[in-house]
């Protein structure tokens, strides 16, 4: 089933960085930002239980558990069943070392077989105290976190998680599944496939205002050809597009720094908003059905949502292409 039949919205809520992603977070402040995004309008939450070891599961699911079950949807993600013991070392999250180094103690199984996909799903309606899941993705699956193994990882879940989500969706248990991954070529793959096909995928990072040539010219026509829906994940690239200081979860390289000094400087000039360029920029493809930016205080779905609405002119991004800033081939909004 295609996503935008699915999905309520253009506009939802990420929740990594209410797992505690950089800094620990107090609850009263993850709970205001949750019932923030609940009172401008936003209705697709999307989750997952690495985030913080269970504790973005948890923490949306108490400001949830006040909600009508049938004016939300929600995701989340299998590939990590979070276990009743405590971590006693660092964890290893590959690249993303230290993301969520203040989320809960408990240890973590990277598992994407087709039992340990059913753990995951199991403690996630615990966590997030619902008896359902809308949308489900296979979680991570890619070169970040598995360097050359990623392959036998793509097979684990191949054979696991995708037979079992495949089943769930058959069965109506969910509404659909797909990849969340932070890299194209996963997705490139499940897409080659002749069974198991996915409804959508959630790509994360990789089709932002700074990243965006690969997905652009490898991955979104196959996927536009297929009909399937991209969920645009990590819109503001970490944060460095929303005055944060990080990209792809690290410092930003000078590289970015300047290049997100030229972003400024020339919607400065046209009097917008960098947040309003990074998500429409990002909702301008045919494939995009909604883009979840995260948020950790409640006055940024204020400013999330009047990104969305506001009025950017052409002449703004006809410049923005003119610059070199976006890619010659990328759609932008109302054919600019």
């Amino acid at each position: 089933m295609s996503l935008q039949y699915i999905l309520p919205g253009r506009l939802g809520f990420g929740t990594a960085p209410l797992g505690n992603m950089f800094r620990a977070i107090p609850d009263e402040e993850a709970r205001a930002t949750l019932e923030a995004a609940w009172d401008h309008g936003v209705r697709f939450f999307d989750t997952a239980p690495f985030y913080g070891a269970g504790l973005a599961e948890e923490r949306l699911g108490e400001v949830l558990a006040g909600k009508p079950r049938d004016e939300y949807v929600l995701s989340t993600k299998v590939g990590r069943v979070v276990l009743d013991e405590h971590e006693t070392d660092a964890p290893d999250f590959g690249e993303k070392g230290g993301l969520f180094e203040h989320g809960n103690p408990n240890k973590i199984l990277h598992e994407w077989t087709a039992d340990a996909t059913e753990r995951s799903i199991e403690g996630s309606l615990k966590r997030l105290g619902t008896d359902r899941l809308d949308i489900v993705w296979v979680h991570d699956i890619a070169q970040d976190f598995h360097g050359d193994a990623w392959l036998a990882t793509f097979e684990e879940a191949r054979t696991g998680a995708f037979r079992v989500l495949s089943r769930l969706r058959d069965e109506g248990v969910i509404e659909a599944w797909g990849l969340g991954v932070n890299k194209t070529e996963p997705i490139e793959l499940t897409l080659a496939l002749d069974e198991l096909r996915p409804d959508g995928f959630l790509l994360a990072g990789r089709y932002t205002l700074l990243d965006h040539e690969h997905a652009l010219t490898r991955l979104l026509p196959l996927a536009q050809e297929q009909g399937v829906d991209m969920v645009v994940g990590g819109p503001y690239s970490s944060g460095v597009l929303a005055g944060g200081t990080h990209f792809e979860y690290q410092q930003a390289p000078a590289g970015i720094v300047e290049r997100v000094g030229k972003l400024k400087a020339l919607a400065e000039r046209h009097g917008v908003s960098v947040k309003a360029a990074a998500l429409q920029f990002s909702l301008a493809h045919p494939v995009a059905a909604a883009v979840i930016p995260g948020a950790t205080r409640p006055s940024r779905l204020a400013e999330d949502t009047a990104a969305l609405a506001e009025a950017v002119p052409a002449a703004f991004w006809t410049e923005l292409r003119a610059a070199g800033l976006v890619s010659p081939a990328a759609p932008l909004p109302d054919g600019a």
